[in-house]
């Protein structure tokens, strides 16, 4: 049913048919024909030139997953090491007025919140990226496959010149442009099928191939660049594409990032402060400055100033100030015109005030809503600015004019107590905090029940909050390293081990704030004074949070002590591992280094103080002798026991006499009695325990 004429006849017998061999087909003319075949070889691009190209461009996704493998992958270790490693103990407060404030409810849109941090998204979204590379990189990889002429045509290697032309024609019939339309089977029957026949059939291309594995012979090293095709055509608009993305991540992104960098650390400090607060701190805090006046000062912060101050925020400020009026310290005989000056002040200290007297009232949950977000703003400031306000605080030791310091705030912090609960408990002879940290568990309930009259899980509370109460302890040496005594001018080193112990046996803890929207951290600072010239030596602050750092900074602090002195490796390694059992334990090594004064006898303080809870602080008395330094320079030593030594002694009794009119307020006449030290060797020592009266206005 099929008619064919000649035309179509002859075309299928000149596909399907060898070409008959021309008359004119000579030696010599095949050798032009080789010549000219050469020569259109060497105008195209090879196929290892083209094999070289793609490779580059299948490298390059290869090179950016690499760079990014590299520091995600031991920094994603590190971090899940972390997370792991984490105590599932709780060491947030168990009591029910916590509970009830929902601060420490993980339910689960809290914990999508607290997982949902700038870090662990970029961990995720860069473990995406990297994720979708190797799929792409396995996907293109199946794509450029070698050049194998043999398996293009499906033979195997050796076979003759038939069976390769066989093989075309059958792959001819399938893929060609005039049998098959489809454009995927004409690209693959010109760059496989066409290449592969023409490498097979060439002899000196075969020769080459079955040779040294190529059609184009012995090749050579090739090096190439991880960048893709169109980056690499300097000739087009890619040249422009190139060049910008070398300037840009070569000279502008690090000028960027540079300028980002010195720009805010100009602006702020270390804790994220900015540094207009720390001088306006250091301007303002004096040592004359009364403790009602402290706030006026705290509230100058630039962070503060910031706070926007809107026109709808004038009415509920003034019913605010009505509420709170009572605790601004305005002159009652003039209040109209401490009212008038209140009110002339900038608008955002006005506000800043306002809104920390309402969480000192409790005020807090009358504020508006478009309020509530600037009063969170202003709580969650404010540690990081209390930090910075305390380095500004200077030293007094001014004495307490009668009765404790503190009064009866340190009750005023348990759960459930209130001004008349503590007159009830004073009435039995309760006094203080620590006696009533003292009482057995049966005897503090059985108050708290029958005499104050609460109930048994409130009573609960309040012991739950008694046990989280630190009480600390403080071991402190001074001395001179590698030396025998202490000669005016030396470098002394004060090495303090601060120890923590609670009821509860934490060592780390959240302390008690049920008003305090935000998790708060406890800090200690240890600081070295005298309270006779009224200076502070050396202060730093105190961390228990973090155990494995305390463990490496102990451990190296140790070690490069002991190998300064000389000792052994086996002396080193035995002094590293008691400090380390000592981190364990609740202990933190604080070190420093100060010049030591003129020739004589001092008696020192070293205080350390919370801010986290009220009558926790603790003083110790610490005294040492400062030696005359030899006219020879060679060092002396301080004198033996005997007749001179309690000589000195005899001057320090005097002087302490002397100095009892500046004794601060952190501890009573027992604690001094019981901390007094004779000098030996001119080393000083001194050990301490907390008290819950030993706290004063030093802090203030």
């Amino acid at each position: 049913s099929c008619v064919l004429n000649s035309t179509d006849l002859r075309r299928c017998c000149q596909f399907l048919l060898p070409a008959p061999a021309s008359p004119l087909s000579s030696p010599a003319n095949r050798r032009s024909q080789r010549g000219s075949r050469r020569q259109l070889r060497r105008r195209q691009p090879t196929a290892a030139a083209m094999a070289a190209s793609e490779e580059n461009s299948a490298l390059f996704p290869i090179f950016i997953l690499t760079i990014m493998a590299l520091p995600l992958i031991p920094y994603t270790i590190v971090k899940l090491c972390r997370a792991a490693s984490r105590k599932t103990r709780s060491i947030h407060c168990q009591c029910s007025v916590c509970a009830r404030s929902g601060k420490y409810r993980r339910s689960i849109f809290k914990r999508i919140s607290n997982f949902s941090t700038c870090s662990n998204l970029t961990l995720v979204l860069l473990w995406v990226v990297m994720a979708v590379l190797v799929y792409y990189i396995k996907h293109i990889s199946r794509e450029t496959q070698p050049f194998e002429p043999f398996s293009i045509l499906g033979l195997e290697p050796g076979v003759s010149d038939s069976e390769i032309k066989k093989a075309y024609r059958r792959l001819s019939i399938q893929y060609h442009p005039d049998k098959n339309p489809d454009p995927e089977a004409h690209k693959y029957f010109v760059e496989f099928i066409s290449k592969a026949y023409q490498a097979l059939t060439d002899p000196v291309s075969r020769e080459n191939y079955e040779k040294y594995g190529h059609p184009d012979g012995r090749q050579g090293l090739q090096m190439g660049i991880a960048l893709p095709q169109f980056l690499l055509n300097i000739d087009g608009a890619s040249g422009g594409v190139l060049l910008l993305g070398i300037v840009g991540v070569g000279i502008l992104l690090p000028l960027i990032v540079a300028v980002v960098y010195l720009s805010r650390s100009a602006k702020y400090t270390g804790n994220y402060v900015m540094h207009n607060t720390l001088s306006a701190y250091v301007y303002f805090m004096k040592p004359s400055l009364a403790p009602s006046k402290v706030l006026d000062v705290f509230i100058k912060a630039s962070e503060y100033m910031e706070i926007p101050v809107r026109r709808s925020d004038d009415e509920p400020l003034q019913k605010l100030f009505l509420a709170v009026r009572s605790e601004l310290n305005l002159d009652l005989k003039n209040i109209r015109t401490e009212q008038a000056k209140f009110w002339k002040q900038h608008p955002a200290l006005i506000k800043t005030e306002l809104l920390i007297q309402a969480q000192l009232t409790r005020e807090s949950a009358a504020l508006p809503s478009a309020l509530q977000s600037d009063f969170k703003r202003v709580l969650e400031l404010a540690p990081r600015l209390l930090e910075e306000l305390f380095k500004a605080v200077p030293l007094s030791a001014r004495k307490a004019t009668g009765g404790s310091a503190e009064g009866i705030a340190p009750f005023l912090q348990l759960p459930h107590f209130s001004e008349t609960i503590v007159k009830k408990i004073a009435r039995k002879k309760v006094r203080t905090l620590q006696e009533l940290q003292d009482m057995s568990m049966e005897d503090r309930a059985e108050l708290l029940t029958q005499v104050v009259g609460l109930s048994s899980s409130e009573a609960h509370d309040v012991g739950v909050v008694l046990e989280m109460m630190p009480n600390i302890t403080v071991d402190i040496t001074c001395e001179t390293e590698g030396e025998e005594g202490i000669q005016e001018g030396d470098i002394v080193t004060m090495h303090a081990w601060v120890t923590i112990r609670r009821g509860n046996g934490l060592t780390v803890a959240l302390p008690h704030a049920s008003h305090y929207p935000f998790h708060k951290e406890e800090n200690f600072w240890l600081l070295l004074a005298d309270p006779v010239s009224n200076d502070v030596w050396m202060s730093q602050k105190v961390s228990f949070m973090d155990e494995a750092a305390a463990i490496a900074a102990a451990s190296k602090a140790i070690q490069e002590t002991k190998e300064a002195l000389g000792a052994s490796v086996k002396e080193i390694n035995a002094a590293v591992r008691e400090a380390v059992e000592k981190v364990k334990n609740g202990s933190r090594l604080v070190m420093g280094k100060f010049q030591a004064p003129s020739e004589g006898n001092y008696n020192l303080c070293s205080f350390c103080l919370c801010d986290a809870w009220i009558g926790c602080d603790k003083k110790t008395n610490l005294k040492f002798k400062v030696l005359k330094r030899s006219r020879a320079g060679t060092r002396g030593h301080a004198p033996e026991e005997g007749p001179v030594a309690e000589e000195g002694a005899e001057e320090e009794e005097e002087e302490e006499e002397d100095y009892e009119d500046y004794e601060s307020e952190y501890s009573d006449d027992e604690d001094d009695e019981q901390d007094k030290r004779k000098p030996a060797n001119g080393a000083a020592h001194g050990k301490g325990y907390s008290n819950s009266e030993g706290s004063g206005t030093d802090r203030e």
